[in-house]
């Protein structure tokens, strides 16, 4: 038995940040993480072809550059390997009409790629940027600040102060619309539309749902300002920068350590109880990066003392599932639209609001998606050091997707377990990508596929494939995420905090919950 100050379960980027933060600070530290390989969904790995790396999920590190922990500790971070790849040419989304639309950091490129779809929209579009600067100190403070009620009165004051009341009223809109009435709203340009919507498809909003306007507008806006970053090599440079810190800090950090309880006497956190049946005892905190649903009943196996905090847990609601292919390829895709799509590090292909709708209520009845929507990430033709020499990764993610099927929605294949039609659904998929990249299929050389269950085989905390460890709806967010009364990482149980995604500020790459975690615990 050993004893710390603080004990991790589970060794995802959050959890990383906030042992790294306490261990510098002079805190004893421990995480212990299940897997052979630590980073929860942020991961880089060898899944096709020898030298061909893949990103097991996230790709896009563009929130940890512009995290708060990177801005204090980036150079302890390059110290131990940090390295990013500058992205100029962001995200695009090509269409059945041979048409596409892409955001890129140079202003003209995108307002001349605007101006051939509607004048009025590139009009529109350097207005939005413009005013981005100001609108984003008031966004980025309100996401990059604990969720309690002293830091959202001090950010609907800032936010008076600077914009007025009639500005205030605006922003507080803009967090309330759903993606399709701002997109329409702004723009007059289907394809326009279409390419923003889709980044509201990676957080569980679909066009219509009331909250996710804000996630089309930020992304769109800060690839515009600033740019999109990936991991030079992989997403994993982050997670070995993490990992080196909180080992050169003192802290331990043990693979192959499976938690099968978290230890409570007198009402508080004590430890954990591994597995092997080892016991560890921590002083301070026991910090779990879980899914809400893995504390009652099995890390807490008596409950936390509180029931209506329990049946919360339980009954925390997780998005639709996602689908991960893997290729390595000869070369990438030539997509019809224009050789210069090869340039993006993201393509997306989903034709219309309406159809990303369909794909959306199809999956949450249960149904696999006719025309699913993709996202095809091309990280080499950004970091040509993921593959061999001339070779080629594709990032593919099929959102979005049910974890148990009741039927298929093109009628083609019979429901059954996840095992027994990924791969026929994989070929749905690859024929979706041939009709906007012909002859991809003859430049393939291997590839892996994760369905849904896959997903959470290799990480629990994606819970029937839910890549954002839970529905960032407005009844699941802000205040009651990942529930009311909780939203500030603390549980019933004194000591025992959450962080990760399930917990605020929600899904993404920025640390922001393991390190606010980390300064609340730490005194700053």
């Amino acid at each position: 038995m050993s004893e710390f100050d603080a004990i991790f379960v589970g060794a995802g980027h959050n959890s990383l940040a906030c042992a790294a933060h306490l261990a510098l600070k002079g805190w004893k530290t421990a995480i212990f993480e299940r897997s052979a390989t630590i980073g929860g969904a942020v991961q880089t790995r060898e899944f096709t072809l020898p030298g061909f790396r893949h990103d097991f999920g996230a790709m896009n590190l563009s929130l940890f550059a512009g995290s708060a922990f990177h801005k204090k500790y980036a150079n302890e971070l390059k110290k131990h390997g940090l390295e990013f790849a500058p992205v100029a040419d962001c995200f695009a989304s090509a269409f059945p009409d041979g048409r596409w639309f892409g955001v890129s950091h140079d202003l003209e490129k995108t307002a001349s790629r605007l101006a051939g779809f509607s004048q009025a929209d590139a009009a529109t579009w350097r207005r939005l940027v413009d005013a981005f600067p100001a609108e984003a100190e008031h966004l980025f403070r309100l996401l990059g600040a604990p969720m309690s009620g002293r830091a959202l009165a001090g950010t609907a004051w800032n936010l008076w102060r600077r914009k007025g009341f009639a500005g205030t009223l605006d922003t507080g809109r803009l967090l309330l619309s759903s993606p399709r009435a701002w997109l329409e709203e702004n723009f007059e340009t289907p394809h326009v539309r279409a390419t923003l919507a889709a980044w509201g498809m990676h957080l569980d909003f679909a066009p219509d749902i009331a909250g996710g306007a804000v996630f089309p507008y930020l992304e769109s806006m800060a690839s515009q300002c600033f740019g999109m970053v990936l991991g030079k090599g992989g997403a994993d440079t982050i997670i070995r920068a993490l990992s080196g810190m909180v080992t050169a800090a003192g802290g331990q950090i043990v693979t192959g350590a499976e938690v099968a309880e978290i230890t409570v006497s007198a009402g508080k956190a004590t430890g954990v109880r591994l597995a092997s049946g080892e016991t560890h005892t921590a002083t301070k905190a026991v910090v779990a990066g879980v899914a809400p649903g893995a504390l009652p009943g099995r890390l807490l196996p008596d409950g936390s003392g509180d029931a209506s905090f329990d049946a919360a847990m339980k009954k925390f609601r997780h998005a639709p599932g996602t689908m991960m292919i893997h290729l390595a390829l000869d070369d990438l895709p030539d997509w019809r639209a224009g050789a210069e799509l090869r340039q993006f590090a993201y393509v997306h292909l989903s034709p219309s609001l309406d159809a990303m709708s369909r794909t959306y209520q199809q999956a949450m009845s249960g149904m696999l998606p006719d025309e699913p929507v993709l996202v095809v990430g091309q990280p080499t033709a950004v970091d040509p050091s993921r593959a061999p020499e001339g070779k080629h990764v594709l990032w593919v993610q099929v959102r979005m997707l049910p974890a148990e099927m009741s039927g298929d929605a093109a009628g083609k294949i019979a429901p059954a377990h996840w095992d027994n039609v990924k791969e026929r659904y994989a070929e749905r998929v690859l024929d979706i990508i041939e009709i906007y990249a012909p002859g991809l299929r003859r430049k393939i050389r291997g590839r892996a596929v994760f369905s849904p269950l896959d997903l959470e085989r290799e990480n629990p905390n994606l819970v029937g494939g839910d890549q954002i460890c839970g529905s960032h709806h407005l009844a699941q967010n802000f205040l009651f995420r990942p529930a009311r009364g909780y939203a500030g990482w603390n549980t019933p149980v004194g000591n025992l905090h959450l962080t990760g995604a399930a917990t605020w500020p929600g899904a993404g790459t920025g640390a922001a919950s393991g390190y606010m975690l980390a300064q609340q615990l730490g005194g700053r």
